[in-house]
């Protein structure tokens, strides 16, 4: 299970180290994509194949599908981890998550998320601010 957060940097060739107790969990080759709120997601190959099925599934009449698939889809590649435990940012997805240097690497139980260290402080301060509205949220829907 992926879990916690971490501080990392790119270095000068656009890689970001892996913490080492999530590196068995993802494997020898991760997919990279475009997230959600200015976030990029890291899927194992084993997750990465549930979502992209998931994604086909859906009907390309639909238009917000076809927009999701392409937001998805066409921002991902694969990358091989390094034997130290470094993967590659390509330059489209390091602006796209607006990744200068540092960044945030945050466990989501199946896949993980990197953000700039700037948008997660910001996020975080908001998110925490608003928890207790949110766990309330989800205990009236059933989830907590």
């Amino acid at each position: 299970m992926l879990i916690g957060h971490y501080k990392h940097s790119l270095d000068d060739k656009k890689r970001i180290s892996i913490p080492a107790k999530w590196r068995s969990i993802l494997g020898k080759k991760v997919i990279v994509t475009s997230g959600l709120d200015k976030s990029l997601f890291v899927y194992s190959q084993k997750e990465w194949q549930k979502i992209a099925e998931k994604l086909s599934s859906l009907s390309f009449t639909n238009k917000d599908a076809r927009s999701f698939n392409r937001f998805m889809l066409s921002n991902a590649f694969d990358t091989d981890m390094d034997s130290v435990g470094r993967i590659l940012i390509t330059d489209t997805l390091k602006d796209f998550a607006n990744i200068k240097k540092n960044a945030v690497l945050v466990g989501m139980h199946s896949r993980i998320e990197i953000w700039s260290e700037e948008e997660w402080e910001k996020y975080s301060n908001n998110n925490n601010k608003s928890a207790d509205n949110l766990a309330e949220k989800l205990s009236d829907i059933g989830v907590l």
